[in-house]
């Protein structure tokens, strides 16, 4: 805000400018008589191979020279007007340019050829104090130059009157025209595209047209492919630059629309014509509170707006050519969480298919960003393309590539310096609109003397940023902005060296590899927190680097708030419970948050606190909670886009020892602690079959709804209900589902195990007198014998079984307990209730040894009616195993999916705020992209009906 503020009372300051332009040319007369022996320069262009323009063409020299200008033109090869050219114009080609006055140039001028006491007219970059040209300015004042800048040479309402935005506007057009049928070719349409090539390649503009309009003619005709339906090209602004890609594009058959008709062009446009659309700030810009739009305000307060760009406009848009300003502040056209949504792979139904006619990717297909302004306001475009390497594909996962036209994503041009693409018209062009202007600045100026001796009209007045040795008043900002920036620069130099900093909350099992993971990137500072200190000090032994810290955070609340304050992502890897202390502590201090945990009430409920304090928290990224829904949420929307309807969703998940390592009676094994597991088999669920809804009530009837699974046949399976699954028919938007259900998988044999643990009492989640703590000692067959009703534990060992056999109804299940060893006499750790003492006993007894390996298994079963009435049965699964030398495979499926989010919020891929679940695509596609890449990925399998 301070920035722009700085930039706006620079533009205000600008009082002489009241007057008009129409002042800017009264004086004309009176400066073609002050012409007469003066002395000018032309400098030859040196900043970049491809600048062959020039500020003045032979046309303007020769006026001057009529008038008694003595014109001085640096000899250049380069240039696209030969110095013979200037020379029969009456120039004079001459290396030295000492003799000048006056000395205009394009472009920057390298600091060794700065020849004191001079005027100097170019393209300074020096009015937002860009710290790359500062040295320059610096150099233009300590040789006492008079600089004048012709981007500030404006009219009494701050619009330029010089530029090259009109053919910067051409040239982007012709080779957008260009890269658009390079792109279409390798997507496998042969397009009237293919006919016209860059800017560059054409003698002048008339010479791009006729090849334009050449292939507006087999448009016309019908050449263009219908499989790749109407085009529809959106220019934003009206401007020069818009203007000149607009005229390029009446040369093809063409028809405008207005931005609310898009989406009926798109969807029943003819192919023998393209669409054009000219967006300007009203069409796509509205207040934040309440709507509407108002240009002053908008231009007084630009971050009280929002745009629908992305939304309204930009989802039906071929190609769209940018050319409008973009400030700070100003609400940017599209994001990157934007481009993951327009680039995510779209189905077109109103587009025909026929044989050998692959279908688009998405439709959005090119965009030419004509005002090279990176970061602005196309976000994702981070740095300019260039003549050399004019193209790149942007896809949804961040990927530039610039060396093909056939992989995912929108073709991107943004070439900076486009108008030397087409260097003799762009010259006359500049240098006609230069021109008066020039009278005055050549008739009057020295730079020796003082500014206030000199009369310029107002826009030239406007337009000198630096003379005698100071910057003048309407641009001393820029010291002030400067050292602003300066001090912006040492902080994020600082934070650079600092790296962004991110705290793990919990350092156990599944943290591991989400450190590993974030521990590749070198600017990202770890810290890890846990009660636990030795596990802590294992990471940070284990990731050189990673800091341990150690916190309990329901005992020192004001350490969780010191600790996460220093942070720019929190991962809570604690239990659920305590999701909300961390969530609060974190809005406080605006840190964003990451959990691989459902989102609980508690947590729901700091939603607006959270959106308020512009803090995301992302839950639900981890294995179940998280992969499930990633999976499931493609499937449905690639479902939605081929026109189908989902009719059941049934999804399996679980975590599970691998085959060879299950040999126990539960057939399970525990990587952290068993409650959790255990106490899941009392609760209750619901979910719906068949139209039904089905209710099973908590206590342990969960044991008695178990099915056989054999979809994976060559595993021995079987699952129950999980939860609520009813609340996912709205989640998923399944509203035309008949039967929703999530379930828990485990190996055939363990709920049969639990059951019988059940009956016993052993999962009862209630303080027993006989485990309190100061109690006396027991065995385990004292416990059991006291849960079967029996005096004392004096019975014949086979009568207890016999008794046993009674209480939990099978001999399997006995077999079961006392395999278990529950019928020995070691003696218990009592801790209050059978539950957490049963907890902490499997805990010790069926843990993972070294060198077994754990499996986790996701199937999801989705029954699908398509247009044609054909019915799928589509299974998607993910099997993984453990690495029994790295991560397990539940610690690798719950650590990378939340590593994962972690980056992108701090790459900026993830900008929605409050409270947030990964059901947009913008999210999943790229964690399911990610975590293809380490080794996380799923395989379909299909059935048709």
């Amino acid at each position: 805000m301070r920035i722009l503020g700085l930039i706006k009372a620079g533009r205000e300051s600008r009082h002489l400018l009241t007057a008009g332009t129409n002042r800017a040319l009264t004086g004309s007369a009176r400066c073609i008589s002050n012409l007469k022996g003066k002395v000018i320069a032309i400098r030859r262009e040196d900043q970049s191979v491809w600048e062959r323009r020039a500020p003045l063409a032979p046309a303007n020299v020769r006026r001057l020279v009529r008038s008694g200008v003595k014109v001085i033109v640096q000899p250049s090869n380069r240039r696209a007007y030969p110095v013979q050219a200037y020379q029969a114009a009456g120039a004079l080609p001459q290396e030295d340019i000492s003799s000048a006055t006056v000395i205009f140039g394009v472009k920057q001028v390298p600091i060794d050829q700065l020849i004191p006491n001079k005027t100097y007219c170019f393209f300074s970059h020096t009015i937002k104090a860009q710290e790359s040209n500062m040295s320059l300015l610096d150099a233009i004042l300590e040789k006492n130059i008079r600089l004048l800048d012709y981007e500030k040479l404006t009219d009494a309402n701050g619009q330029r009157v010089v530029a090259f935005g009109m053919y910067a506007g051409v040239a982007g057009m012709v080779n957008i025209l260009h890269g658009l049928g390079l792109r279409l070719l390798a997507l496998g349409h042969h397009t009237p595209f293919m006919h016209i090539g860059p800017a560059h390649n054409y003698r002048d503009s008339a010479m791009a047209r006729q090849a334009i309009r050449g292939a507006g003619y087999e448009i016309a005709l019908g050449a263009m492919p219908k499989s790749i339906g109407p085009l529809i090209f959106v220019f934003t602004g009206s401007g020069n630059v818009s203007q000149g890609g607009q005229e390029v594009f009446q040369e093809l058959p063409h028809e405008y629309v207005p931005p609310e008709m898009l989406r009926k062009v798109a969807e029943h446009g003819d192919t023998t014509k393209i669409y054009g659309c000219e967006v300007r700030r009203r069409h796509h810009l509205e207040r934040k509170d309440g709507g509407g739009y108002d240009h002053e305000e908008y231009d007084q307060h630009p971050e009280r707006y929002i745009s629908t760009f992305s939304n309204n406009i930009a989802p039906y848009a071929s190609v769209i050519i940018n050319g409008i300003y973009w400030a700070v502040d100003s609400p940017k056209l599209l994001t990157i969480p934007d481009a993951k949504y327009l680039l995510r792979p779209a189905y077109t139904p109103w587009l025909p298919r026929s044989v050998g006619a692959p279908a688009l990717p998405h439709r959005m297909l090119a965009i030419c960003d004509i005002s090279a302004d990176p970061g602005g306001s196309i976000e994702f475009m981070n740095e300019c393309t260039t003549i050399d390497t004019p193209f790149c594909l942007y896809d949804a996962d961040r990927n530039k590539d610039t060396k093909s036209f056939k992989g995912p994503g929108v073709l991107v041009c943004s070439i900076d310096n486009m108008p030397t693409q087409l260097p003799k018209e762009a010259t006359d062009f500049f240098g006609n609109l230069l021109y008066p202007y020039a009278l005055d600045i050549i008739s009057q100026s020295d730079a020796k003397k003082p500014l206030e001796e000199h009369n310029f009209n107002p826009a030239v007045h406007g337009a000198i940023i630096a003379s005698n040795g100071k910057l003048t008043s309407n641009f001393e900002y820029i010291h002030e902005l400067r050292q602003l920036n300066q001090r912006s620069k040492h902080k994020a130099d600082n934070r650079e060296m600092q790296s962004k900093t991110v705290v793990v909350l919990g350092a156990g099992y599944v943290s591991a590899p989400l450190v590993e993971y974030l521990h590749r990137d070198q600017n990202i500072r770890i810290v890890v927190a846990s009660q636990l200190k030795e596990e802590a000090d294992a990471l940070a032994n284990r990731f050189p680097g990673v800091e341990p810290v150690f916190l309990n955070v329901l005992e020192r609340p004001d350490t969780l708030h010191d600790v996460v304050k220093s942070a720019n992502v929190v991962v809570s890897l604690l239990p659920y419970s305590l999701h909300h202390v961390v969530a609060k502590a974190c809005i406080e201090t605006k840190t964003h948050v990451v959990t691989a945990s459902y989102m609980n009430d508690d947590v729901k409920t700091l939603h607006e606190e959270a959106e308020a304090a512009g803090v995301t928290v992302l839950n639900e990224v981890g294995l179940d909670p998280g992969i499930d829904h990633l999976l499931a949420l493609d499937c449905f929307d690639d479902v939605r886009h081929g026109g189908g309807k989902i009719e059941s969703f049934i999804s399996w998940c679980g975590g599970l020892p691998a085959p060879e390592c299950s040999n126990n009676p539960l057939r399970y094994k525990f990587s952290w602690s068993p409650r959790g597991a255990l106490l899941n088999t009392l609760s209750s669920a619901k979910y719906l079959h068949k139209g039904q809804e089905v209710t099973i009530m908590g206590g342990g009837d969960l044991m008695s709804n178990v099915q056989d699974l054999d979809f994976l046949p060559g595993f021995a399976l079987e699952g129950f209900p999980n939860r609520d699954s009813t609340v996912y028919r709205d989640c998923y938007g399944l509203h035309n589902a008949s039967t929703v259900l999530r379930g828990t998988l485990r190996f055939k044999g363990f709920s049969d195990t639990i059951l019988g643990l059940q009956l016993l009492g052993l999962i009862d989640p209630f303080p027993q007198p006989i485990l309190h703590p100061n109690g006396p000692d027991i065995t385990w067959r004292m416990l059991v014998c006291n849960l079967l009703g029996l005096a004392n534990d004096n019975i014949f060992y086979e009568n207890l079984k016999q008794k046993l056999a009674e209480r939990v109804n099978s001999w399997e299940r006995v077999n079961a307990i006392e395999e278990l060893g529950l019928l020995q006499e070691d003696m218990v750790l009592k801790l209050n209730t059978p539950l957490d003492t049963l907890t902490h006993y499997l805990s010790k007894k069926l843990y993972y040894e070294e060198n077994e390996r754990d499996l986790v298994i996701l199937r999801h079963d989705v029954d699908i009616l398509w247009p044609d009435n054909k019915r799928e049965c589509r299974g998607i699964n993910l099997v993984l195993y453990g690495d029994t030398a790295g991560h397990s495979a539940m610690a690798r499926t719950v650590g990378y999916p939340a590593a994962i989010a972690v980056k992108m919020i701090l790459d900026g891929e993830i900008q929605q705020r409050g409270m947030v679940l990964p059901f947009t695509p913008d999210i999943y596609r790229p964690i399911l992209n990610r975590l293809k890449a380490e080794g996380v990925e799923s395989f379909e399998t299909s059935k048709w009906l």
